[in-house]
């Protein structure tokens, strides 16, 4: 194993400890990615949701481009009785931004949110997302049929995989840690799709606690 200048043999042999619950957490990691992967096709798309997009409708099967058969739908906090953007959402999506072109090589994805489709763009631009396809959900039930809105039309941070089979659209997985309940209470549902956290869980002040970023710098 390699050493690190100065260091002391209690600081070793703690840490070599982590490294091995490191790489056991990777094994779990990869063992829980193949039971997604082996997941049966879950329900067919009931309709074939019409959102808004800065073009004009898009129907949810028009979203399979190029032969990719599965598709990420990320429902983002922006309501349109909210004031400010979710600022939770909004972190994740500028990261997610810079990833698109990458992403977009394998699957396809797109981004939700149920404000009207102009009040997103606007905000969008304020942000410098540039690469992001933004929807609006204004005008379906699509948040509240994937629980990304409840029945007092609270907005939740929910996504989605979908997948196409011939003609038809089936749910594949959706981030149900969401609604479990965790001892903490934070449910870090799409902590894996979010480099953040993993920043600060490097150091040893951590993540803190109640920490939210900042719409403005």
């Amino acid at each position: 194993m390699p050493s690190f200048p100065n260091e002391s043999k209690e600081y070793r042999k703690k840490r070599d400890e982590l490294l091995e619950a490191e790489s056991g957490l990777r094994e779990e990691l990869e063992r829980v990615a193949a039971m997604r992967r082996r997941l049966p096709l879950g329900g067919e798309v009931k309709n074939d949701y019409v959102f808004e997009s800065s073009d004009g409708p898009v129907r949810l099967s028009e979203l399979f481009e190029n032969g990719k058969k599965s598709l990420l739908v990320y429902s983002y906090m922006y309501g349109p009785d909210m004031k400010n953007s979710c600022p939770l959402c909004t972190a994740f999506l500028d990261s997610v931004n810079g990833h698109m072109h990458h992403i977009r090589q394998k699957m396809n994805m797109v981004v939700v949110a149920r404000s009207p489709i102009e009040r997103i763009m606007r905000f969008a631009a304020s942000r410098n997302w540039d690469k992001l396809p933004l929807l609006s959900s204004a005008s379906n039930d699509f948040n509240r049929d994937y629980h990304a809105e409840d029945k007092n039309g609270n907005q939740w941070p929910m996504a989605n995989v979908f997948v196409k089979r011939e003609d038809k659209v089936f749910h594949f997985w959706g981030s149900e840690l969401l609604f479990e309940e965790f001892e903490n209470g934070d449910r870090r549902h799409v902590d894996l799709l979010w480099p953040l956290w993993n920043f600060f869980d490097l150091t040893p002040e951590g993540r803190g606690e109640n920490w939210y970023p900042s719409l403005d710098y």
